[in-house]
């Protein structure tokens, strides 16, 4: 098995955009049902509201000292990139929260091996819906698509359940010096950060399968 560890955050405009990379790569990969995938938390803001106090791009001309119109700019850029994916991001709808209980949703969606599809609709319920993914209540109504009981949900994402397993992600992700994502890990040895391009995945994937194959029959 091809091991790959992602590192991400919902909220994270690059970590979707990487994210649809990857798997457009992946899907084409000629060794993909030997590829194991397994999802990490990464909160880019563990400071962040959990009742939106303003928009996305009020929030970056603050943060980084421009103008709202250099903000709404930097994120037409974003949206350009997002579209080369096939994605419409809705930055004018934007809620910019905590994202700690999304993420704690996300590693109960795990345990039911729906992590994959609970981050997808996590993804688009914030970029493309406007959700409020520190709400519990749209916590539960975007994980209630995927069958998940709507209830189990919701006290998980009002509650502190999962809350050992987002913190050690995050501990490892500080062992690994990784200080922003999306950050893929190959193998635990081979790094590659950042929404690379479909094709930069690819070959990432043909070279990393010849070295596992390789290491392998040394061994044998």
């Amino acid at each position: 098995m091809l091991l790959i560890d992602i590192w991400s955050d919902v909220a994270c405009p690059f970590c979707y955009i990487g994210k649809r990379s990857f798997e457009g790569a992946l899907a084409t990969f000629e060794h993909a049902d030997e590829v194991e995938v397994s999802w990490h938390s990464f909160e880019l803001d563990p400071d962040a509201p959990t009742t939106p106090a303003g928009g996305i791009h009020e929030l970056l001309a603050t943060k980084y000292g421009v103008s709202v119109e250099q903000a709404v700019a930097m994120n037409e850029r974003v949206s350009a990139m997002a579209a080369t994916v096939g994605l419409a991001f809705d930055f004018a709808a934007l809620k910019p929260t905590s994202t700690f209980a999304a993420h704690r949703v996300l590693k109960y969606a795990a345990t039911e091996d729906l992590e994959a599809a609970a981050a997808e609709e996590l993804f688009a319920s914030y970029f493309t819906r406007g959700a409020n993914l520190a709400d519990p209540d749209e916590l539960a109504d975007a994980m209630a698509v995927l069958g998940l009981d709507r209830s189990r949900v919701r006290a998980i994402a009002a509650g502190t359940e999962f809350t050992d397993q987002v913190r050690a992600d995050e501990a490892r992700a500080r062992r690994l010096g990784i200080s922003g994502v999306p950050y893929f890990l190959v193998q635990s040895r081979y790094a590659i950060s950042g929404a690379q391009s479909r094709e930069t995945f690819e070959k990432a994937l043909g070279r990393a399968w010849e070295l596992a194959t390789a290491t392998a029959d040394a061994a044998s």
